[in-house]
């Protein structure tokens, strides 16, 4: 079994895939040693080595540039998704102001050119597996089937339930009961306030860490396939 990265090894090995994400050749090591404010550059060189010796990249030797990231998705295969954390009270329900930022998937694993991920909003669904903060995959573009997992806007809120269709109106519920019956059901007509916004394909668990993350404006994290 390979050893977890070191709070160290995962910011430099961080580093290296957003520096090449933005100017596509990689750090060198003096430039690491500045970033991090570590002195010896030999230092550096023995994280990358130990990230080498992990799997994480590749370095040729007599190379101050010559790090290669191992699996390394370039931009034509991989596609920024929206996040967003909360819905507007009016149309359009979903917009620039409630994004929080933008996570790059590998195409194969989106169910749609217009999917986007959403922020579960509480704790509702934790039987289905969804806890607060998990990022949900959301397909806008898929017909909902009964029993799937749909978020919705109803008036300001944002809430993942089980859709059922009846006719003219909807039903949004939780879990059904050990008997069967629906739980905490709200059935929606034409006269209600509400908007389906999509239905959900995959959840995403957000772990936090220890170390300080470098992400601007969230906690540092690991993401995690739960479910889809």
């Amino acid at each position: 079994m390979i050893d977890p990265l070191t709070p160290i090894e995962r910011r430099v090995y961080h580093f290296l895939l957003d520096y090449l994400a933005t100017h596509t050749y990689q750090p060198s090591v003096r430039e690491i040693a500045r970033r991090f404010r570590i002195r010896s550059t030999k230092t550096v060189a023995e994280i990358i080595q130990s990230l080498a010796k992990k799997g994480f990249v590749e370095r040729p030797d007599g190379r101050s540039r010559g790090v290669r990231l191992i699996g390394y998705s370039t931009i034509g295969r991989s596609q920024p998704i929206p996040l967003y954390a909360s819905v507007n009270s009016v149309e359009p329900s979903l917009s620039d102001a409630n994004r929080l930022r933008y996570i790059t998937m590998d195409r194969a694993l989106l169910p749609s050119d217009e999917a986007f991920f959403l922020q579960a909003p509480d704790d509702s669904m934790q039987s289905m597996g969804i806890l607060t903060n998990d990022l949900l995959l959301v397909d806008p573009t898929a017909r909902s089937s009964d029993g799937d997992i749909a978020a919705a806007r109803v008036g300001s809120s944002m809430v993942v339930r089980i859709i059922d269709h009846r006719g003219a109106t909807i039903s949004l519920s939780l879990p059904r009961s050990v008997d069967g019956e629906a739980v905490g059901e709200r059935v929606l007509g034409p006269q209600d306030d509400f908007a389906i916004l999509g239905v959900v394909r995959g959840v995403l668990r957000a772990a936090l860490r220890d170390g300080s993350g470098d992400e601007e404006g969230v906690p540092e994290r690991s993401a995690e396939i739960v479910s889809d």
